[in-house]
């Protein structure tokens, strides 16, 4: 163990590097994730079951991020490091950082306790607004649930803090650990729960997840000497600065998630199952953004922050234009491959008996639509925190608040539009072939998310080339090279498909494997070709990470307000 420890604490030699190893710890938990999905889509099925189920989610999910984040490993990391030994290669804990830690445990745990309690009791009425359009009986199963959920936000919160520890003894593999187990006490929740309690056994399963979540984290913190005591004197100079630090962050991050809200709440007027399919394919285009936008975003991060306080502006610019250009060279092809293979994708990962054909494409043009942003949301993700590596959290905040705000308005207007010009509805289900599938009008709401984000990455890409490249265009060489390499490969995976159909077929399971593998592997080949034609710098560039040592890069885990 001590020698897997070792592997991460060593430097990087660049963003690739840390990337694809962050990347790497992403895709263990998709997987997980992906399993998830697949078995609530097996036993459950998209259904007002399962509606209920992720409307519970969104009030818990709230807290967490609106408190918890107020908390995050980025600020309380760099407070710990001022108040640790000073000698050499000393981590110990000082009794400086002891009685801080202490201090953000008593008021975290204190403030988190109080709004689940608050929260508790006000369900009935926060309820209404979560899921109006759902019958009385459903929404009294949303009350039941969402309180049960709130467990995990305290549970979660806690691990969040514990976690700094972790990070601080560069034990960064336990790190990452937590959201594994986290969605293991999920799959748990499914298969051996749901069956004896319902729809409140998935709930007990998202709490048993959190808590598998804290346990690893606390453990490994008692390891370390941290021993949480509640503080009677507390320095709230302290506390307020960090929380000072947060709140456009945690602002941020609430904005988005209130979005969310609102959506799903238009999502609960329309036909039952609706809001099951729009969790089930924002779920599926989460995974690339996790494994390559989020993943490029934090590795850089770092490497913003030394540039900026060290006065390089000319390394911060190449920094933030390798990482904008890998991010691009990673997602325009993925969204090429999630829209023209979304029904292989959606049936093999999702695919069972309770999972119809029909459900199938619903769930596949969803995630087409939510595909066409997946670019949008990996820049987002990067350039925010190019603006807080120079300390400017007020830009993002805004930017953030605009975007979700024309959500909330697009998601209205778009599902009036869909449902009064039919002219515009039967654009739609033509472009993506649903016409005789009933309950298209879901569709709206990815579309509107997918408009509010692209809308987001315009206006930080806006002011990232006016304050950071001085006016200079930095992925726009990247972004068409790329885009016509995706071309050819959305055209190979497409004429791939029709040929392996005839030779796998479409009925069984590793049939629609098979056909969607090749045309995909294909697709990507015929892509890689072009690319190399174009002299494509980020293609040459991953071939010679490839060729380096780059599992030993140092890294840092993302924070996990996402969970």
């Amino acid at each position: 163990m001590e020698k897997i420890f070792k592997i991460f604490g060593k430097e990087y030699e660049n963003i690739n590097q840390a990337a694809i190893l962050l990347g790497g710890f992403a895709l263990l938990s998709q997987i997980l994730g992906l399993l998830r999905d697949r078995l609530l889509a097996h036993f459950v099925g998209p259904s007002a079951s399962l509606d209920i189920y992720y409307a519970a989610f969104r009030i818990p999910d709230l807290i967490f991020i609106s408190i918890a984040s107020l908390a995050s490993i980025t600020v309380i990391i760099p407070f710990l490091q001022e108040k640790m030994s000073s000698r050499s290669g000393d981590a110990s804990m000082t009794e400086e950082a002891r009685k801080f830690l202490n201090d953000i445990f008593s008021v975290f745990f204190s403030v988190i306790i109080l709004v689940s309690i608050f929260v508790f009791f006000l369900m009935p009425y926060l309820s209404f607004f979560i899921a109006p359009g759902f019958t009385p009986e459903n929404q009294a199963r949303v009350i039941e649930l969402s309180r049960i959920m709130l467990l995990s936000p305290i549970l979660l919160g806690l691990s969040n803090l514990f976690g700094a520890i972790t990070q601080m003894n560069r034990r960064f593999f336990i790190y990452a650990l937590s959201p594994i187990f986290y969605n293991l006490g999920i799959i748990a929740g499914i298969l051996f729960l749901y069956s004896i309690f319902g729809l409140r056994g998935l709930a007990f399963g998202v709490s048993l997840g959190a808590l598998m979540h804290f346990l690893i984290q606390a453990f490994a913190s008692f390891k370390f000497g941290f021993f949480p005591k509640f503080s009677i004197s507390i320095n709230f100079q302290d506390i307020r600065k960090a929380v000072f630090i947060s709140l456009p962050r945690t602002l941020g991050l609430s904005a988005n998630n209130i979005a969310l809200i609102f959506i799903v709440a238009m999502a609960s007027f329309l036909k039952s199952g609706s809001i099951s399919v729009f969790n089930l394919s924002f779920n599926l285009q989460s995974v690339p953004l996790n494994i390559v936008g989020i993943s490029y975003a934090v590795a850089a991060f770092p490497t913003l922050v030394k540039s900026f306080t060290g006065g390089k502006n000319n390394e911060f610019k190449d920094h933030l234009k390798r990482a904008g250009r890998a991010i691009v060279f990673w997602s325009i092809p993925i969204t090429f491959i999630f829209i023209v293979a979304r029904a292989q994708i959606v049936r093999v990962i999702l695919g069972s008996p309770s999972f119809s054909w029909e459900n199938t494409r619903l769930v596949a043009a969803s995630l087409a639509i939510f595909s066409v942003s997946i670019l949008a949301q990996g820049m987002v993700a990067l350039l925010s925190r190019a603006h807080y590596a120079k300390g400017n959290t007020r830009r993002p905040l805004v930017v953030n608040l605009v975007s979700s705000t024309v959500m909330i308005f697009l998601s209205y207007i778009l599902l009036s539009l869909f449902e009064s010009w039919p002219l515009f509805r039967h654009f739609i289900e033509s472009i993506l072939k649903v016409s005789d599938i009933p309950g298209t009008a879901v569709l709206m709401l990815p579309l509107a998310y997918a408009l509010g984000t692209i809308l987001n990455f315009i206006i930080h890409l806006y002011f990232a080339k006016k304050e950071f490249m001085d006016g200079e265009s930095f992925i726009s060489k990247t972004f068409f090279q790329t885009l016509g390499a995706s071309f050819f490969i959305g055209v190979m995976a497409y004429l791939s498909l029709g040929v392996f159909s005839n030779i796998f077929g479409t009925t069984t399971f590793w049939g629609i494997f098979l056909q969607g593998f090749f045309s995909v592997i294909l697709g990507i080949l015929a892509g890689i070709m072009v690319l190399r034609l174009l002299g494509n710098e980020e293609l040459e560039e991953l071939f010679r990470t490839f060729r380096t040592k780059f599992w030993r890069a140092r890294i840092l885990p993302p924070s996990q307000e996402g969970l």
